[in-house]
C-alpha cells in the first residue's frame, strides 16, 4: 500500500502541476487543493475498500423518522445546532479535492439524523448533537443513557422521541462518563427538582416518582477537575479541535469523527443521585436488568459500560465509538491508559458473550453476535497495539517524535473502517503513551531547558541572517508538496517576527493543504483554524465578557472551589503579602485560608481568632470570589471583621484569562 501511495506522489511530482506560489498568491484568501493534495486524497481510494458498505448500512439501519430540516436555536436566536449546514455533503455528487475521501464518507454517515431503533425496547436519537441520546424501555417509563451536550439539543431530541413513542416518564438517567457532551444536556430532559433524593436506595428513588441519576464512581470529581481547573485553556483549544468558528463546506468544517461538531451553548449540570462503586455491579432498574462495568482511566477518568441481558444489548459508552479515539485529546486532558482501555474491552467481550448488538454514545450500533465479537476484538487490538509497540520502541531508545514517525498499524487493522483515524490518530496517540510512561523529557539534556519558542525563533533567524531567503526557499518547498516542513519553518519566521505577513500567509497556505489531506476531523479543524488565525487574527470571533468557571462549576464542593480559587489567584498581584481569612460557610465546614506569598493554602475545620479577615458566605460565594465577580461578591459574601481593603485586594488578585490567547503566533 505504501508503494502505491508513494508511486502516486512520484507521478505527481514528475508532472507539471498548478503554478507555484507567485508573489501575489501570498494573501489572506483561502486556497484550493493543490494538485499534490488532490493526488494524495485520490490515493486513499486505493488504500481502503470503498465497496465495503457495512458501516453505511449500519449507520442507516433502524431509521424511524427524520425531520426534513433540523436547526436548533437558543432563546436569543443563536444557532446551537444545524444539520442543514451539512446539506453540501448530501448534495455533492463527488468528493471534493479539498477533503480526504475517508473523512468525507464519515461525514456523510454522521449527517444521517433522526430517531432510530437499536433493538426491541431500545431507541436512539442521533445527529441532534455530537453525542447520542438513548432510550431504554422500563416497566413504568424510560431509562435514558447519556444526555447530549446542551439543554437545547436534548430537549429537541426528547421532543422527537415523544412525538413518535408517546410521552416519556424518565425513571432514570444513566450518565456513562464525565465529559460535558454526556451530562451537559440534562436540563433539557429534567429539572433539578425532578431529581430523586440521593439519600434513598436506588429502588426507592425510582419508586418515589422522581428521576434517579446514575453515574460511575469518581464522576463528580472528574467532571470538576477536567472541565473547570483548566477550563479556559480547554475552551480555547477546543476552538481548534472542533473548528468552532470555521465555515461549513468542502474547504471548511466536516465531521469530527465521533459526530459532526461540538455544540455551542446551553450546558447544564444536575448532581447525581446514585453512584456505581463496584467494578461489576448487577441491578434492576424499574424492571430492567442492567450490569454495570466500571472502566476508570479509559476514555474518561470515570466511565462505565452497561449490559442489558434481556435485550442482549451492550452499551460501550465511549470505549468503542466506530473510530480510533484519543489517548490524548487535542483540547488537553489527562492522558488515557491504552492498556486498560484494551483490557476493559476484552473484559466486556468475555463477560457479555451473548450480546447481539453493541451501541454507544457516538456514531451507530453494530449488529450480529459475530460482528459484535469482531468489533470488540479489532477495537481492543488497536489500543493494545499502540500501547505495546510504543513501549517496545521506547525500550529501544526512540523518542516520542521518532516513534510517531515510524509506527504503522498492521494493514489488516488499518483497513477496518471503524478503527480509522477520524478522531484520534496513531501519531498523537503513541505520543500519549510515551507521555504516560516517560513524561515530557526525551533524555537529551539539550532539551532540559529549551529556549522559549519566540526566543528560539529570533536566534535562529539571526543565524540564518536573511528571512527573505528563508521564505523564498520555503516557497520552493511548498511547490514540492513539503507542507509540514513549510508550515514549521514559516511558523518559525512568524514567531521571530509576527508582522511578517508573507510568512504568515505561507504558513497558512501550508497548514490549509495539510487540513485538506487529514483523515482526522480534529486534525483538519486544527490546521484550518490555525490558517484562518494567521490570515485574519481572532478579532472576528464572538467577544465574551469575563471568562469564569461556567455552569458546571456550581456543582463543586467547597474544597474543589477553594482549589479553583487558588488556581485563579495571580501570585504576582499579592507578592510580599501574607494574611489569614476565617471562611464561615453556611451549611458546610468552616475553613481557615492562608495567603502565603501569593499562594492559597486552606485548612478544613480550622479557625483563627487572630485572622485578618472573617468572611461568611455560601459555596457560590467562593466561586464569585474566584471569578472576580463583584456583583455576586456583594450579594453573597459578608465581611464580619477585618479590613474591607484587604478583601478587595484578595478579590482583585484573581486573574482575568483571555479566551482567545495566541496559539499559532507569539
Amino acid at each position: 500500500m505504501k508503494r502505491i501511495i508513494a508511486a502516486a506522489v512520484s507521478v505527481l511530482l514528475a508532472c507539471s502541476f498548478a503554478p507555484g506560489l507567485a508573489e501575489d498568491t501570498l494573501n489572506a484568501e483561502k486556497k484550493p487543493a493543490t494538485t499534490i493534495t488532490e493526488g494524495l486524497n485520490a490515493a486513499v481510494y486505493q488504500q481502503l475498500d470503498f465497496s465495503d458498505e457495512q458501516e453505511t448500512e449500519f449507520a442507516r439501519r433502524g431509521l424511524i423518522t427524520t425531520p426534513e430540516n433540523l436547526i436548533i436555536k437558543a432563546e436569543n436566536g443563536m444557532t446551537i445546532w444545524s444539520q442543514d449546514a451539512y446539506d453540501f455533503v448530501r448534495e455533492a455528487d463527488d468528493v471534493p479535492a479539498s477533503a480526504n475521501p475517508s473523512l468525507w464518507r464519515n461525514t456523510q454517515h454522521n449527517a444521517l439524523y433522526g430517531l432510530f431503533k437499536v433493538t426491541d425496547d431500545i431507541y436512539q436519537v442521533r445527529g441532534y448533537d455530537i453525542s447520542n441520546i438513548t432510550f431504554v424501555r422500563s416497566q413504568h417509563g424510560w431509562i435514558i443513557m447519556d444526555c447530549a451536550s446542551s439543554r437545547y439539543t436534548a430537549a429537541e431530541a426528547l421532543k422527537l422521541f415523544c412525538e413518535h413513542m408517546g410521552e416519556a416518564r424518565i425513571v432514570a438517567i444513566v450518565i456513562s462518563h464525565a465529559h460535558v457532551d454526556h451530562y451537559g444536556g440534562i436540563e433539557g430532559l429534567i429539572s433539578a427538582g425532578d431529581a430523586a433524593d440521593p439519600s434513598l436506595p436506588l429502588a426507592e428513588q425510582i419508586a418515589s416518582g422522581k428521576t434517579a441519576i446514575i453515574v460511575p464512581q469518581g464522576f463528580v470529581d472528574s467532571v470538576m477537575r477536567e472541565n473547570v481547573f483548566a477550563g479556559t485553556a480547554m475552551k480555547r483549544r477546543a476552538t481548534y479541535q472542533y473548528g468552532s468558528f470555521l465555515p461549513y463546506g468542502a474547504q471548511g468544517r466536516l465531521s469530527v469523527g465521533i459526530g459532526l461538531t461540538a455544540v455551542q451553548g446551553g450546558t447544564g449540570y444536575i448532581a447525581p443521585t446514585y453512584e456505581i462503586t463496584q467494578p461489576l455491579c448487577e441491578m434492576e432498574i424499574d424492571g430492567v436488568q442492567a450490569v454495570f462495568q466500571l472502566t476508570p482511566g479509559t476514555e474518561s477518568p470515570a466511565e462505565m459500560n452497561t449490559y442489558f441481558p434481556q435485550m442482549q444489548a451492550l452499551w460501550m459508552a465511549e470505549n468503542c465509538t466506530g473510530t480510533m479515539h484519543n489517548l490524548y485529546t487535542l483540547r488537553g486532558a489527562e492522558v488515557r491508559d491504552a492498556n486498560d482501555w484494551a483490557r476493559y474491552i476484552t473484559q466486556a467481550q468475555t463477560l457479555f458473550t451473548d450480546a447481539e448488538v453493541v451501541f454507544q454514545s457516538h456514531n451507530w450500533p453494530h449488529w450480529g453476535k459475530d460482528v459484535v465479537a469482531e468489533y470488540l476484538t479489532n477495537t481492543a487490538a488497536v489500543y493494545k497495539f499502540m500501547h505495546d509497540q510504543t513501549l517496545l520502541y521506547i525500550n529501544e531508545g526512540y523518542t516520542a517524535d521518532e516513534i510517531a514517525a515510524r509506527i504503522e498499524l498492521p494493514e489488516a487493522l488499518a483497513r477496518v473502517w471503524y478503527t480509522r483515524q477520524y478522531y484520534g490518530t496513531l501519531k498523537h496517540n503513541v505520543k500519549a503513551v510515551y507521555q504516560k510512561y516517560m513524561g515530557w523529557y526525551d533524555a537529551n539534556p539539550v532539551n532540559l531547558d529549551e529556549l522559549a519558542p519566540t526566543e528560539y525563533a529570533k536566534k535562529l533567524m539571526e543565524y540564518l541572517s536573511d528571512p527573505a531567503k528563508v521564505l523564498e526557499m520555503a516557497r520552493a518547498d511548498y511547490e514540492k508538496g513539503e507542507y509540514q516542513w513549510v508550515a514549521q519553518i514559516a511558523n518559525t519566521l512568524v514567531f521571530a517576527d509576527p508582522t511578517n505577513m508573507d510568512a504568515r500567509y505561507l504558513c497558512a497556505d501550508a497548514l490549509e493543504q495539510l487540513g485538506y489531506q487529514a483523515e482526522s476531523g480534529a486534525w483538519r479543524n486544527a490546521y484550518l483554524v490555525a490558517a484562518f488565525e494567521l490570515r485574519n487574527g481572532t478579532g472576528a470571533y464572538p467577544q465574551t465578557g469575563r471568562i469564569g468557571a461556567g455552569t458546571t462549576a456550581q456543582g463543586m464542593d467547597a474544597q474543589t472551589m477553594l482549589d479553583y480559587m487558588g488556581i485563579m489567584l495571580d501570585a504576582e498581584k499579592l507578592a510580599g503579602q501574607s494574611f489569614t481569612v476565617n471562611l464561615k460557610l453556611a451549611g458546610d465546614d468552616n475553613y481557615l485560608l492562608k495567603l502565603h506569598h501569593g499562594v492559597l493554602l486552606y485548612y478544613k475545620g480550622v479557625s483563627d481568632a487572630q485572622a485578618d479577615l472573617t468572611l461568611s458566605t455560601v459555596r457560590a460565594g467562593i466561586l464569585a470570589m474566584a471569578n472576580g465577580d463583584q456583583e455576586n461578591i456583594e450579594k453573597l459574601v459578608t465581611l464580619e471583621s477585618g479590613d474591607q481593603a484587604l478583601l478587595a485586594a484578595l478579590c482583585g488578585s484573581m486573574a482575568v484569562p483571555e479566551l482567545y490567547f495566541h496559539i499559532v503566533e507569539p
